[in-house]
């Protein structure tokens, strides 16, 4: 009942109150990646959600678009911006997020949504992620985010799918606040970013 009801209920009471509460910052953070970025201070990338089914995730940008001579872009450490860089540490930069959740294509709690690409890499146990809606936080996030590996991550993922519950849900939320605000586990180590999945070495 909760999973097919009540989840999505508290989806849609939780995304309006942190979009109502917190606007006035998103608006401030707006301006700010208005003045300093060129292009929009957005950044859209379509993600695999719930059975695999394609939509658009939001984000504030936080690397520029610089490229080199030819014409490639840049790694992720030349081209994060130092707002940018504030915006992870706070996880703010997931914030438009809440967009995704309003319509549908989210959840609050879930596996984190991953880039299209690692749909063909993943194996049949790992897919199983894809039963649920891909969440804004989750059990992977507070288990060591990007500092664990992807291995260990997948198998958090599945775990949350096969144990999900209202209470389940409720201490993920509550660890996640405290995490956000410890700024804990945003980045690999060595890695401006976290790396990219290249497939199960056996």
């Amino acid at each position: 009942m909760y999973q097919f009801f009540f989840k999505r209920f508290f989806d849609v009471i939780i995304a309006l109150g942190c979009l109502l509460l917190f606007l006035p910052l998103l608006l401030v953070i707006y301006i700010i990646l208005l003045v300093t970025t060129k292009g929009t201070p957005f950044f859209s990338q379509d993600r695999p959600g719930k059975n695999d089914k394609i939509f658009k995730v939001y984000k504030f940008r936080t690397m520029n678009t610089k490229k080199d001579l030819d014409g490639n872009l840049l790694p992720d450490k030349d081209r994060l911006t130092k707002i940018g860089m504030l915006l992870r540490k706070t996880s703010l930069d997931e914030s438009p997020q809440v967009i995704n959740v309003l319509k549908g294509d989210m959840s609050i709690i879930g596996p984190r949504p991953l880039l299209p690409e690692y749909l063909s890499l993943y194996n049949k146990e790992q897919l199983k992620r894809h039963l649920v809606k891909p969440g804004i936080t989750g059990w992977a996030q507070i288990n060591g985010r990007n500092a664990i590996s992807w291995k260990q991550k997948f198998e958090y993922d599945i775990w949350y799918t096969k144990n999900l519950s209202f209470q389940l849900d409720f201490k993920i939320f509550l660890i996640t606040v405290g995490k956000v605000f410890k700024s804990e586990n945003i980045n690999e180590q060595g890695q401006a970013t976290a790396a990219k999945f290249r497939g199960n070495i056996s």
